[in-house]
């Protein structure tokens, strides 16, 4: 049984903390790239999601160099900033979301993106529009801690880092000290988009990570894509997190969005898939 030690812990009140209190396994996160397939998109993608059933959206801050990204999500920020996304319009979004919607958001972006934005100005903003945590995937870990924690708490702005199978013990603990929303477990050693069987070299790592007396949840990512990988991932973790298959379904179908709303509605491609993993 997955360790819930964190349980133990006074972690940063949010509706992500709320979630974990009140459903322990099988938390389904989806990712989708903020303006995409369409800059009107957003809303309607993430009302849809909420109405399926998932129990966290990641909202994607487009970016022109995202890292941690695989093709999928790269050429989806790519179509998301020619549509004219940009972060004062994500916010304007979030906004009408937050307004509708209770679902716990999770804005997953890059340490550039808020350096440009300015920090304060940035995580006030968060604040502001009830954003329960970040995923910044390049802020270092030692950086964060020095220069910007006691920002972070001074918004009540959580963070969630990142472990990977080459992540020191000892680093595992420190990325799981400063994280106070969930740990994100991602799966495998590449960029988001693989869509292989999870291996037996995984299995061993998320073992591994489920002896872990974890302060946080933990979430396990990249390579989630069906029901059968989103079952496995659960075994081992809180729950698990989809991105790449998901934006992969909503592309299928871009050609049939319009801006007037023609096409299948975005329910029914949302609903379809989300019955697939659940």
């Amino acid at each position: 049984m997955q360790n819930q030690n964190w349980q133990k812990t006074k972690l940063m009140e949010n509706k992500i903390t709320s979630l974990f209190k009140n459903k322990e396994q099988g938390i389904l996160n989806v990712y989708v790239t903020a303006g995409y397939p369409h800059l009107e998109s957003t809303i309607d993608v993430v009302l849809a999601l909420e109405k399926a059933g998932v129990d966290i959206v990641e909202l994607g801050m487009p970016y022109s160099d995202p890292l941690a990204d695989g093709e999928t999500i790269q050429n989806s920020s790519q179509i998301a900033l020619k549509n004219g996304m940009h972060l004062d319009l994500l916010f304007k979004q979030v906004k009408e979301i937050r307004s509708r919607s209770k679902i716990p958001l999770v804005l997953m972006g890059y340490y550039n993106q808020m350096i440009q934005y300015g920090i304060d100005q940035f995580l006030a903003t968060c604040q502001s529009h009830k954003i329960d945590s970040l995923i910044i995937p390049d802020l270092p870990v030692e950086i964060y801690e020095k220069h910007h924690r006691e920002q972070f708490k001074k918004y009540g702005m959580s963070m969630c880092f990142l472990i990977t199978p080459e992540t020191s013990d000892e680093r595992i603990v420190k990325m799981d000290e400063m994280t106070n929303g969930f740990v994100y477990v991602v799966s495998q050693s590449s960029i988001t988009g693989k869509t292989a069987d999870i291996s037996k070299q995984q299995i061993t790592y998320f073992e591994k990570i489920k002896n872990y007396d974890f302060k946080n949840p933990t979430l396990i990512g990249f390579g989630i894509h069906d029901k059968k990988s989103f079952d496995q991932a659960c075994k081992y973790a809180n729950g698990a997190i989809i991105g790449s298959a998901f934006i992969k379904a909503l592309g299928k179908s871009m050609e049939e969005f319009s801006s007037e709303g023609s096409g299948p509605f975005i329910d029914d491609i949302v609903r379809d898939f989300i019955d697939k993993i659940k």
